[in-house]
């Protein structure tokens, strides 16, 4: 996690490994408009597991639509917004996951989604390791740079006021959406994507009203 701030405000800065598994399970199974607001479909894609066939072409792994053709739609898609909502609760979200293979048992009152993350765990684990390593490199190579995008738009409301900043808290959850911009998922708690935190002006520019609302 990156924390940037003062005793007055803090601004934290990750992209916590139980979103990006959810997300990820998400488009996997094709739910869409589950969450509010609705967040943009992952970027890359989730890579499907290719099992080989009786001849040379191979077939994707089956989705859980397929799989398992009584599936509750309804259950799964109100399953998944639930551990969305949990996920996105800084002071909630455990430290180290609890999806623990292979029986998953965090999910055991949500058979649906348990189903679910059963079906399509290799996908979404290995897409979810290799965005988060990306973005922990990118987060240690570009550090002071993003630091400066945080602080700088503070000091200058600071500036601007000609006084100190108030108490307040953001929790910025960076994560790769095939659509740049921000949403705002909870009290003090925005989603962005990868591509407006990687690009420093269009991030102090969309983080400057945020901070003027918040100081």
């Amino acid at each position: 996690m990156f924390v940037e701030g003062t005793l007055r405000w803090q601004v934290t800065e990750d992209c916590p490994w139980d979103l990006l598994m959810a997300l990820a399970l998400r488009d996997l199974a094709g739910l869409t408009a589950v969450e509010r607001p609705p967040i943009p479909r992952v970027f890359p894609p989730v890579a499907r597991v290719m099992h080989p066939a009786s001849g040379s072409h191979p077939l994707p792994r089956p989705t859980v639509q397929g799989h398992t053709s009584n599936t509750d739609r309804a259950a799964l898609a109100e399953q998944w917004r639930a551990w969305w909502e949990l996920s996105l609760q800084r002071e909630r979200r455990p430290i180290v996951t609890q999806l623990k293979p292979p029986h998953f048992e965090v999910f055991d009152r949500a058979i649906e989604l348990q189903d679910l993350v059963t079906e399509h765990y290799e996908e979404a684990f290995d897409w979810s390791a290799e965005r988060h390593a990306e973005y922990a490199r990118l987060s240690l190579l570009q550090h002071s740079r993003r630091a400066a995008d945080i602080v700088d738009v503070v000091r200058d409301r600071e500036h601007e006021l000609r006084r100190q900043a108030g108490y307040f808290r953001l929790d910025i959850y960076v994560l790769p959406l095939a659509e740049p911009g921000a949403w705002i998922v909870a009290p003090h708690t925005v989603v962005a994507s990868t591509s407006l935190r990687d690009d420093s002006a269009a991030f102090r520019e969309w983080f400057t009203p945020v901070v003027a609302a918040l100081v």
